[in-house]
């Protein structure tokens, strides 16, 4: 569809993509100049939105983003489908509940107090965050749309046009949707989900409807048979039609979603069709008239799709309890819309490989570590689209999540660790305020790390003294090994090399000396490097525990 820029990043490629589509068009020409450039998300707020919406989020808002960086006037709109009908029971909640089935989550009241209905309560758990994140969105309610009539004129196109909203869905379902394309709200009961709308007075313009007991599967509807208006949040569109409807009412040109939608004659497909043969409107990138393109691919959590109405998956409200925004915000930048992305907060080598791999685009960002220069664009975007807030101008100190997590268990306070820090050579001087904030940050996730999600063989406890039994060949070798560290100042390769030397001269086997050094250390048969974990004990203080055995 579009000669793009294989050099580029991903989302430049599709600001590039997004404003040629525009530029080639007349109806998105216009759109653009009296809206600017809508890049537009949707979510139903039916529980606890797990993080795999949170890429989609993410993955539009760094889109945005690169269309203002090549001077487009464009913003990120996320909308709550609130209208939507509470349409099966949520496991969180009492059964209470029950009785709302078949209504707007919008006119449900909220299951927590402070919060004007079911939908703000939800919506709002996870946009509180976006900050956090970095997410700049301009939040907004269909609601809202529907009741406000800004629906109403592609509402009343497609009532007009129902024969072909019956023979678009036959063509791609094999049989037509049967009813009318609207779900009326029943004027008695409130509900949206258990209307049956069969005719449509397009001279009155009203839509004749029944309240069915039997139609939904969870919901039950009141026997009301009556008419209605369609405008003004009389009702609202199916939601293939709503889609469709929603590209011209909001004036979007950019819309990604997740690939189960852009399957071949998936809800994409009728909704283009839609767009098309009725609405006459261009739908947006990755879209055209007749071709759905490609969406995102699915953000798993050890091998399993998430779900928000099922409750299965991490939520992307609670995801910050395992891993910080800028790191989570990290990995999906990184990650190409069409690549999968598989991460499990509980899986050490995930969470650490995730670190190392922020530390070392850090560097090549700052420089302070070469390379060519296609990678040193991509991972300079890639940092720009990760950093949350302002980029530092010149590199923190860099620690190492699993070297971080050994300091904070040698020394939890944070003037004490900086004291190790400087010791170590990670940093000199006095650190200036973003420095220690970068670094008290990043220890503060490897205490909680640590002491919720690390492996047994990550935690340890310094020992203040050792009452371990060694045979006489390693005693004397872990003398010798104090009396090399007494009043020197050794680098990690000098010990290192000490280590093995020692060994070899002793004919003692490295791997029973590293045991017994551990077992000395911190009464365990394993632990961290054993040559930094020296370092962040500190030389003089180790030579003492060794001299004490």
């Amino acid at each position: 569809m579009t000669n793009e820029n294989d050099s580029l990043f991903w989302a430049d490629q599709i600001a590039q993509s997004v404003k040629k589509l525009v530029e080639e068009n007349p109806v998105l020409k216009k759109i653009v100049k009296e809206k600017g450039f809508i890049v537009y998300d949707e979510k139903t707020p039916s529980g606890k939105i797990h993080i795999g919406s949170g890429r989609g989020w993410i993955i539009h808002d760094v889109i945005a983003k690169a269309m203002r960086d090549a001077g487009m006037n464009a913003k990120f709109v996320l909308s709550s489908d609130d209208i939507d009908p509470y349409d099966k029971p949520n496991k969180d909640l009492p059964s209470s509940f029950d009785k709302y089935l078949g209504m707007p989550f919008m006119d449900i009241p909220s299951p927590v107090k402070g919060y004007d209905s079911f939908a703000e309560y939800y919506f709002k758990d996870c946009t509180d965050k976006f900050d956090e994140y970095g997410i700049v969105a301009e939040l907004e309610s269909t609601g809202k749309r529907y009741r406000d009539g800004d629906f109403d004129a592609s509402i009343k196109k497609i009532l007009d046009n129902n024969n072909k909203i019956q023979e678009i869905y036959k063509r791609f379902y094999g049989n037509p949707l049967g009813r009318l394309p609207f779900n009326p709200q029943c004027e008695k009961c409130g509900k949206i989900g258990t209307t049956n709308a069969y005719e449509w007075d397009a001279k009155r313009e009203v839509v004749k409807y029944r309240c069915e007991p039997n139609l939904a599967k969870c919901a039950k509807g009141c026997g009301h048979e009556g008419e209605i208006s369609p405008y003004t949040g009389g009702g609202k569109l199916p939601w293939k039609a709503e889609w469709a409807a929603k590209w011209p009412t909001v004036g979007v040109v950019c819309e990604l979603a997740g690939k189960d939608h852009f399957t071949k004659g998936g809800s994409r497909s009728i909704s283009i069709a839609i767009a098309d043969e009725v609405l006459d409107f261009p739908p947006p990138y990755p879209s055209t008239r007749k071709e759905t393109g490609k969406g995102y691919e699915f953000f798993t959590v050890g091998g399993k799709k998430m779900s928000t109405s099922k409750g299965m998956g991490v939520s992307f409200s609670e995801m910050t309890k395992y891993l910080p925004a800028d790191m989570l915000r990290y990995l999906l930048v990184r990650t190409r819309p069409h690549a999968r992305v598989d991460f499990d907060p509980f899986d050490e080598n995930d969470i650490v490989l995730l670190y190392d791999r922020y530390d070392r685009t850090q560097r090549v960002y700052h420089k302070k570590e070469e390379v060519n220069e296609k990678e040193y664009e991509q991972e300079k975007r890639i940092y720009e689209f990760s950093v949350i807030g302002s980029i530092e101008k010149t590199m923190p100190p860099q620690i190492s999540l699993t070297y971080a997590s050994s300091i904070v268990q040698i020394a939890p306070e944070m003037k004490d660790a900086l004291k190790i820090l400087h010791r170590t050579g990670h940093i000199s001087g006095k650190p200036s305020k973003a420095e220690t904030d970068y670094l008290r940050k990043r220890l503060g996730f490897a205490k909680q790390w640590i002491q919720e999600l690390a492996p047994e063989r990550y935690k340890f406890e310094l020992q203040e003294k050792s009452n371990v039994k060694l045979e006489p060949g390693i005693r004397n070798l872990i003398k010798s090994v104090s009396g090399k560290m007494k009043g020197k100042s050794l680098n990690e390769q000098e010990l290192v090399d000490m280590f093995f030397n020692l060994c070899k001269e002793n004919d003692v086997k490295p791997k029973d000396f590293f045991r017994s050094m551990y077992r000395i250390l911190i009464d365990k048969d394993y632990g961290p490097r054993l040559a930094p974990l020296i370092m962040s004990i500190g030389q003089e203080k180790v030579a003492k525990l060794l001299d004490a055995v």
